[in-house]
């Protein structure tokens, strides 16, 4: 598991560390957390708290699960395509994406305390 400070370049989250890491591109990353492409592109757009906290929502989700599926690329994976009980059948991206991360981390922590199964 990484250290999320890994995902940063001069004390920003950096789309491309982030999208190396999962092994994808940085349109799938502003994607996947619910940014518009150019967002992350543009300076102002990066350095932007809204920006920084919905990638650092991201990267905290991803990293968690990495040690549940082996590696960044597998957790990334889950978290765009498997559908969670008791959200309606939405993935950890759409939550993430619908401003709703922090009930997604109080699901994983019941998760991992045994409270869902």
């Amino acid at each position: 598991m990484m250290d999320l400070s890994d995902y940063a370049e001069n004390g920003l989250f950096s789309p491309t560390k982030i999208a190396v890491a999962f092994r994808t591109t940085s349109e799938a990353v502003a994607r996947a957390a619910g940014l518009e492409v150019d967002s992350l592109q543009r300076e102002d757009g990066l350095r932007s708290d809204a920006t920084q906290r919905r990638l650092s929502e991201m990267v905290e989700i991803v990293n968690r699960l990495e040690s549940r599926f082996g590696s960044a690329p597998a957790a990334f994976a889950w978290y765009g395509s498997q559908p969670l009980p008791g959200f309606s059948g939405q993935t950890a991206m759409q939550l993430v994406r619908s401003g709703r991360a922090d009930d997604l981390i109080d699901y994983m922590d019941a998760v991992d305390v045994g409270v869902h199964a």
